[in-house]
């Protein structure tokens, strides 16, 4: 009997470190990829990765360092928080979808002229990568991608792409092109090897450039933003919605911080939560990137907590470093400023 149970536990044991030994790469994916990049890799607001095109011109490689070096501000994070084993397991679950033969890219520099090769990317590449390899604008398969293009061009003056792709992967992409996007063969736009090779040599010269605009990520410090009021909790409350409506925001409604999770009646009413809105504002911002529906319209609560009030509100710049996306820097920023007006003014 307690050798059967001996070998029961160490049976299962095994199974346990089998399991940890073989993370499941699908169900990694669906947790960490497919809300950007779909169920089955088709696209969204990241690019279609079962695209064939795409998997013939990319190396395991390509894809493991993309997961660990992300694309910084350019929604795609960097993912240091999953083990090597589980990035493993995506790799493996995303090539699956490749139907050619797998490639390995040499990891030699390519020898070219930057000068000539930025004059080509000038012509045949900045409309869609930008005029400094920065990316097309907008967020993907969302309203605020161009409707004329079928993805959104990523961006190859970014510090992911450039430690990820290879001199001799971005040539095979310039000879292959990306069938199901605007990117054809550069052989069918005329030129040869040699001008190839200038292209390749003018993109990763831009390792040697600033870090592209496109590729900042806001700092901050803290993610709540707060200040004590001196004044009692209704009065700081009327406080914050004079405040909101002195600077373009319209007052939208009020209520107690747990309306709805709690049974009516039971709410604390030392707990409220100001809604306030600028819908051009608003409407900027989701345009930019729809994300930003998760902390617009604006919100400040305020809490009264032995006798003391005092107001909070969330940090925007942090969302903006916490959604990867240059396009919002300049909004959050923005929006960080006026949060602290509206709370300064509100306990001045």
């Amino acid at each position: 009997m307690i050798k059967n149970i001996i070998l029961i536990l160490v049976m299962s044991l095994l199974d346990i470190n089998t399991v940890l030994a073989n993370p499941d790469g699908a169900k990694l994916f669906s947790q960490n990829c497919a809300t950007c990049h779909g169920d089955n890799g088709a696209g969204g607001i990241g690019v279609p990765l079962a695209l064939a095109s795409f998997q013939s011109t990319i190396s395991d490689d390509y894809v493991r360092k993309t997961i660990r070096h992300g694309r910084p501000g350019r929604i795609m994070p960097a993912f240091t928080q999953i083990n090597d084993a589980e990035v493993e397991a995506i790799v493996k679950y995303v090539r699956a979808w490749n139907k050619t033969k797998p490639i390995a890219f040499s990891q030699e520099l390519i020898k070219g002229d930057p000068v000539h090769g930025k004059q080509l990317f000038s012509k045949y590449c900045a409309s869609c990568h930008g005029a400094n390899g920065e990316g097309g604008k907008g967020t993907g398969v969302t309203f605020s991608r161009p409707r004329d293009l079928p993805i959104m061009a990523p961006a190859l003056h970014n510090p992911g792409f450039l430690a990820s792709a290879t001199d001799a992967m971005i040539k095979n992409t310039l000879i292959m092109g990306r069938k199901g996007t605007p990117m054809i063969s550069f052989y069918k736009h005329g030129l040869n090897e040699k001008d190839i090779n200038d292209i390749v040599s003018h993109i990763r010269g831009f390792e040697k450039q600033p870090v592209s605009e496109s590729a900042t990520i806001l700092e901050t410090e803290q993610a709540i933003l707060s200040v004590d009021s001196p004044y009692d909790l209704q009065t700081t409350i009327e406080n914050v919605k004079n405040a909101a409506t002195s600077h373009n925001f319209i007052f939208i409604r009020e209520q107690t911080l747990d309306s709805g999770l709690v049974p009516e009646g039971t709410e604390n009413p030392k707990q409220h939560i100001i809604y306030f809105c600028n819908f051009n504002v608003l409407n900027q911002a989701l345009a930019t990137d729809p994300r930003v529906g998760l902390f617009l319209p604006c919100r400040i609560t305020a809490v009264e907590q032995n006798g003391k009030v005092r107001l909070y509100s969330v940090n925007p710049k942090r969302l903006s470093k916490i959604f990867n996306n240059s396009a919002l820097n300049n909004m959050c920023d923005e929006m960080t400023k006026q949060y602290k007006t509206v709370m300064e003014e509100a306990t001045f």
